[in-house]
């Protein structure tokens, strides 16, 4: 049985992702990264303090030191990892995942979650019960830390024109999910001169206020409190607050595409001849965009993992996702929501541009994304029926079929997280998108017949 997807190990609570998987995983863990200290996080879901107690037993009996940081994002987790010496980290999050799941992350000594090589030797250690048992004496104690939120508020501070963003005076509504965005975004901008409101700001695993998936149709409420109160912005993160989606003072949500697109232009600009990692979910915008910066585009499959290893691996000047996930290897090769959250506010300041002006500066694309249930066990052959369906189009299969068309193209791909295809179409109208869209989703109609 496979256990990590694009992004960790997730599932329900307490039917796929148990108890015994946590404490199985954590010594599998434990006996591959050990010994030395592990740093250990979680979000606001329903299970985080169980699965917390659970990896705690696993990772000390293999010998590993356990330091627990408690509620906080993902990105504080790895930003902290190689700060306090630690030989790993593990993150339990299902990010934007339904509030019935719950994950497991595992980060490497450099903050970067495990490599695939990592995780299958994990796996091969899950499945064999070939688990280090730490004599009586060697048992790793348990720690907490509580300055993580401090140290990397300070580190992103340390990379921003404070100074012009207290001139500008912004107003931002800040939607943390219920979850730990809400500890971390709103304290930031107000400490660097923003008026901050927050909205969905009480940590709670059944996310009462919206889905935490960060987009267009779960922001409403956001979208109607920036204009009703006259913001400058909207800032929404995800559950556990590695991405952050935009809203402009007219209550128009970003696409991920064009948030990424605003700071890459300006990132990739300082330095003739930078190099953009992104995976093939990525469209023309941030072609273009790399283009007149002069840069180029190093082409991944989708997930951060990959990305994040990308750019450490070719020492790249920046990273991104169609999803709102920007990489900045300054502060740190990983998605990080409130450092994007600060880029955008600084690029404000800087230009004293409002933000739907600063979009409207961006070439125009139009995005349709569509999810199409495929039970777990065809997924691997109904992408091998779509590969044979699609070998005389233009295509690429760096993950997935991206098929290429003049106006437009789409891209269909197993989830690793969810029972599902996903198809992202993208055209210079919304009707075109939506009819390639459409043809994506045919597709894979088609092979779904054939498996």
């Amino acid at each position: 049985m496979k256990l990590f997807g694009t992004n960790g190990v997730r599932g329900i609570i307490n039917k796929e992702l148990t108890v015994d998987l946590a404490l199985k995983l954590s010594r599998a863990t434990g006996t591959l990264l050990g010994p030395g200290k592990i740093a250990i996080a979680r979000d606001s879901r329903m299970g985080g303090e169980m699965f917390t107690h659970a990896l705690i037993s696993g990772l000390t009996s293999t010998g590993c030191s356990v330091v627990d940081l408690g509620p906080v994002p993902t990105p504080t987790l790895q930003y902290m990892i190689p700060r306090l010496d630690c030989v790993a980290g593990v993150m339990v999050t299902a990010s934007h995942n339904p509030p019935h799941f719950n994950g497991i992350k595992v980060i490497g000594s450099n903050g970067i979650e495990a490599s695939r090589e990592t995780e299958d030797q994990i796996e091969k250690i899950y499945h064999s019960n070939q688990f280090k048992s730490a004599e009586w004496d060697k048992i790793g104690e348990f720690t907490r830390y509580d300055s993580a939120i401090d140290v990397y508020l300070a580190g992103i501070k340390s990379l921003i024109d404070i100074d012009k963003i207290k001139e500008k005076k912004l107003k931002v509504i800040v939607d943390g999910a219920n979850s730990v965005g809400s500890v971390v975004t709103p304290r930031l901008l107000r400490e660097i001169g923003c008026s901050v409101v927050s909205l969905n700001s009480q940590l709670d695993g059944t996310f009462p206020g919206r889905n935490p998936e960060p987009i267009p149709e779960n922001l409403k409420d956001l979208s109607a409190a920036v204009t009703a109160m006259g913001a400058d912005l909207g800032i929404a993160h995800d559950g556990d607050a590695d991405r952050a989606t935009f809203v402009d003072e007219t209550g128009r949500v970003l696409w991920g595409d064009q948030s990424f697109a605003l700071i890459a232009s300006r990132v990739l600009a300082k330095k003739r001849g930078s190099t953009l990692v992104t995976p093939v979910s990525s469209g023309r915008l941030i072609e273009d965009v790399a283009r007149n910066a002069g840069a180029k585009i190093d082409w991944t499959e989708v997930g951060s993992v990959v990305v994040s290893h990308r750019i450490e691996e070719i020492n790249a000047e920046l990273g991104g996702e169609e999803n709102g996930g920007v990489f900045y290897p300054d502060h740190q090769p990983v998605r990080d929501g409130a450092m994007t959250a600060s880029q955008v506010v600084e690029i404000m300041a800087l230009e004293n541009k409002t933000l739907s002006q600063l979009v409207s500066e961006l070439p125009i694309y139009y995005n349709t994304k569509v999810k199409v249930p495929v039970p777990p066990e065809k997924k691997e052959p109904l992408l091998e029926a779509l590969l044979n369906l699609s070998k005389n189009m233009n295509r690429i299969t760096i993950d997935g079929v991206k098929v290429i068309h003049d106006e437009g193209w789409f891209l269909i791909r197993p989830s690793g997280t969810e029972p599902l295809y996903r198809c992202f179409a993208e055209g210079k109208t919304q009707e075109t998108a939506d009819r390639l869209s459409e043809e994506g989703v045919e597709l894979i109609e088609q092979a779904k017949k054939l498996v």
